[in-house]
């Protein structure tokens, strides 16, 4: 007969074997970073929202896109004189594009008509005079309507939709994800960051702090921030591990080779090279070493639609051969997210006009598109999906 002092070494010996035999995940396993979300291939993301139909950089304008199936939608990023960030495609709150028009109303409001709303300020080596965000606080901010800034694109309301801050744009990207039934993303760009930074004024921490607020500063979160300037990247990979895309632009492009010409600033280098005194050209970005450089600090690359397919006449006119670039940037694990394609502004060398023009890219393998007219995007991906 076996005594209970016995049976219970038994149970013992039994648990320590069954201990033996079960997975070490349970003790001291670190746990595993999260990895980036499954998406749709190509993306398309709505540029300033649906900027081709509604004044961009609007609620409406990005619902708008989110309707028409955008997978992301782009707001660009500056801060208000009581730090908070908004979307606007610049500082200055009208235009530094003769050929453009005003993004807001602020001319018609005779309350800032003048000083210390009306400045003139230097940004990235160019000199305007005109309204600034940073003049502005934000209770001011949402006096002003934004405006259609392209010519022969509608104005019927102008004026009527205000100026959204990243925290109500984020809100609403969560409110058409539930309602939607489907994951849609954020891909901030952060504009001019050197001469904010000059401002105290700086992007990044308060970046970092509203996708922290909100759930998003994690690898998985259905997040890019894109920059044309290369230390404000460095510096947020320091400090988010949400995706990061290095802009590469350009000025025109060759009447002969179709590629990519730099003969103006600020579209020759990142302004923060121009500080720093580096005198590599955007175009360093497009060559073996440039996209090693990147790799180190980001995971894509946002090239100008002419580094992939040179187009002549400044990027409107015949297309040439493609260059390797998507390919030599998939081999170092780099996406690929273009800019920027438009139903009233393509290269006449697409006679199928807009969703040739797409296939071209969707067939070379690119990740991701920027479209004013996301709806066209998407129409085009299922296209190509159905080929």
């Amino acid at each position: 007969m076996i005594s209970r002092t016995s049976w219970i070494r038994i149970a013992l010996v039994a648990l320590a074997a069954v201990a033996l035999l079960a997975p070490t995940a349970a003790v001291g396993k670190k746990k595993k970073r999260s990895g980036p979300p499954k998406e749709n291939s190509p993306l398309v993301i709505g540029h300033r929202g649906a900027s081709g139909f509604l004044p961009e950089h609007t609620l409406q304008a990005y619902k708008l896109a989110i309707l028409q199936g955008a997978d992301y939608i782009e707001p660009d990023l500056v801060v208000t004189k009581d730090g908070v960030l908004i979307a606007r495609h610049e500082p200055l709150l009208g235009t530094t594009d003769p050929t453009d028009r005003d993004s807001t109303n602020v001319a018609d409001k005779a309350a800032f008509a003048n000083a210390p709303y009306k400045s003139t300020e230097t940004v990235d080596g160019v000199t305007v005079e005109g309204w600034y965000a940073s003049n502005f606080t934000l209770a001011e901010i949402k006096t002003l309507g934004a405006k259609q800034t392209r010519g022969l694109r509608p104005t019927q309301f102008d004026g009527q939709f205000k100026i959204p801050t990243l925290q109500e744009i984020i809100r609403l990207v969560k409110n058409q994800s539930r309602t939607r039934g489907r994951k849609i993303g954020i891909y901030p760009e952060t504009k001019h960051p050197t001469w904010h930074q000059e401002e105290d004024l700086a992007l990044e921490g308060r970046l970092v702090s509203v996708l922290k607020k909100n759930g998003l500063n994690r690898r998985s979160a259905r997040v890019f921030i894109q920059s044309f300037e290369q230390a404000n990247l460095k510096q947020l990979n320091t400090m988010t591990p949400v995706r990061l895309v290095q802009l590469m632009d350009a000025f025109s492009t060759d009447d002969v080779t179709g590629l990519p010409t730099y003969e103006e600033p600020p579209f020759q280098r990142p302004w923060d090279w121009v500080v720093s005194e580096r005198d590599d050209l955007y175009s360093y970005f497009a060559t073996n070493a440039g996209l090693d450089e990147v790799k180190t600090y980001a995971d894509g690359i946002g090239p100008w639609k002419t580094y992939i397919v040179p187009t002549t006449d400044g990027g409107g006119g015949a297309i040439k051969d493609p260059t390797d670039l998507i390919e030599r940037a998939h081999a170092r694990g780099l996406l690929v997210h273009t800019w920027t394609f438009r139903n009233d502004a393509f290269p006449t060398g697409y006679p199928g006009g807009p969703i040739d023009e797409y296939l071209k890219f969707y067939r070379l393998g690119i990740d991701g598109v920027f479209s004013d007219f996301p709806g066209t995007a998407v129409g085009a991906r299922d296209i190509f999906r159905g080929l």
